[in-house]
């Protein structure tokens, strides 16, 4: 199973630059998170920061009772073991086949006899659908291959936590859903906890239990799927239904000259779109921390977009309960709270 994460304060920067600062969120054990932000906002400094490749300025990061920035290299390089990470590109060695990288950790961390690693390597690429694609080199396969031997040599130690630092990246829209779909899966076969950053907004809307957004030096919101999916936060609603109109700009925040000749434009919001349902697993059973659909909104009092929580597949069977709708989300949780 997975285990929880908890970040406290964390800031950092690079030679007096801040990437960003006083970022707290708790990632719920076993649990899909996924962070969002702007191009340049750090997120995968975040997730190096998280894994202690990168050591922040202050702040913690307390996994399995151990707080990391505090821990002495040795301890630190043994608390690396309950996490897996897909790099962006798979950070496959080119000169070694497929199943030499997905041994490589357990070669350079464990004594495991060859016989095992090879039933465990097996084991790993069957899960990522790779099996009989041992031999190929990196540069003989596609991108979405490569990315699922990253994956497979991810999974390779059993990791608690999984960071995915945009696994779609680079991927046409038909393989990101099958990524999605495997990401699902194995949250579903190995209880590990996800955090992905990406920029797929379909992704963030139909495959995360949580959701957070990095802008501008700091943590916007974190908190459950539905939370951010119906807040009328402007950074929140702007992103994550990628709309012109809001404080985002080209070059990450608008000016207020910008700001202000947006608003005398008159230009109305569209309305916010419904809230898919979320991706089960291939085998249709509930997802391990699925709640009823609706559930945070109804808890809340916030209102969801008209046609939320329908299943494409029965529509008439997955409305959100009635219930006395009271606030929008934007109104109740302060930015970075984390509600459940």
């Amino acid at each position: 199973m997975g285990v929880e994460v908890r970040v406290e304060g964390l800031t950092k920067s690079f030679g007096g630059q801040p990437v960003w600062a006083d970022v707290s969120l708790t990632l719920p054990a076993g649990e899909i998170s996924v962070l969002l932000g702007p191009s340049g906002t750090g997120k995968s400094v975040f997730l190096k920061t998280l894994v202690g490749l990168l050591k922040p300025d202050r702040g913690a990061i307390w996994v399995a009772g151990q707080n990391l920035p505090a821990l002495s290299e040795r301890k630190l390089y043994e608390v690396r073991k309950l996490f897996g990470v897909l790099f962006q590109d798979g950070a496959l060695f080119g000169s070694m086949n497929i199943y030499d990288n997905v041994a490589f950790p357990l070669r350079e961390h464990t004594r495991r006899a060859e016989s095992e690693i090879r039933a465990i390597v097996h084991e790993k690429l069957e899960m990522v659908g790779l099996l009989g694609a041992e031999e190929k080199l990196p540069g003989q396969i596609s991108g979405g291959m490569r990315k699922r031997a990253g994956l497979a040599r991810a999974l390779v130690l059993d990791p608690e936590i999984i960071l995915f630092d945009e696994p779609d990246s680079g991927l046409d829209p038909v393989r990101t859903a099958y990524l999605n779909q495997l990401i699902i899966d194995l949250n579903q076969q190995t209880g590990a906890t996800f955090l992905i950053v990406t920029h797929d907004i379909n992704t963030a809307r139909t495959v995360p239990d949580n959701i957070g957004l990095i802008y501008h030096g700091h943590l916007a919101m974190f908190g459950p799927r539905e939370m951010l999916l119906s807040s009328t936060e402007p950074v929140v609603r702007q992103f994550l239904n990628a709309q012109r109109i809001g404080p985002i700009g080209m070059a990450e925040e608008k000016d207020a000259e910008e700001l202000r000749a947006e608003a005398d434009s008159g230009v109305e919001l569209p309305p916010l779109p419904a809230i898919p349902p979320q991706l089960r697993p291939s085998d249709g059973r509930p997802r391990p921390a699925e709640h009823p659909p609706g559930r945070w909104c109804r808890e809340n009092g916030v209102t969801p977009p008209p046609g939320s929580f329908v299943d494409p597949v029965h529509p008439a069977g997955v409305e959100a309960e009635p219930s006395p709708w009271g606030r929008h989300a934007a109104d109740s949780p302060e930015p970075g709270e984390v509600l459940r």
